[in-house]
């Protein structure tokens, strides 16, 4: 797979302003943790590897256990996510795939049950900025850095 192009230097007005964005994201409140769950569950769905790359990297770093990472795609599957993560993981997923779900009742009920209004509104907000990522990436082939090419046996 090649790079379609730069979507950073193609366009640096559409970038910042993303990256605008992504910044109260960042500053606004939200608990690391959910960041995380966020970013990494909608690049997953997504199929974004150079955000998947990313996320997992900076879950990782900032103390989140391998195991919590890597059932991240099988999290309906999983005891490890707590109550309030299930619920925001329900609530991403839902969100994610909008044109799919039309966010059922059910799934907002969850949320509302562990969240304020202003968290959820947050957590909405998150979830549209990473799939603007998602989508820049995805759409134009971003590439991730190879760390570590796997060796044959």
């Amino acid at each position: 797979m090649q790079q379609r192009l730069n979507f950073f230097t193609a366009s640096p007005e559409s970038y910042e302003a993303v990256k605008a964005l992504e910044i109260y994201v960042q500053q606004c409140g939200i608990e690391r943790r959910f960041i995380h769950l966020i970013k990494l569950r909608a690049s997953i769905i997504n199929h974004c590897a150079y955000c998947i790359d990313m996320h997992v990297k900076e879950s990782r770093h900032d103390g989140l256990s391998e195991q919590w990472i890597n059932l991240m795609s099988a999290w309906e599957e999983s005891p490890i996510y707590d109550e309030k993560e299930r619920a925001l993981l329900a609530w991403v997923d839902a969100v994610t795939r909008v044109a799919d779900t039309h966010v059922p009742d059910s799934v907002y009920e969850g949320l509302k049950a562990h969240f304020t209004d202003e968290e959820m509104v947050k957590f909405t907000v998150a979830i549209g900025v990473i799939n603007v990522w998602n989508r820049l990436c995805v759409g134009f082939r971003a590439m991730h850095p190879i760390d570590k090419p796997a060796k044959a046996a």
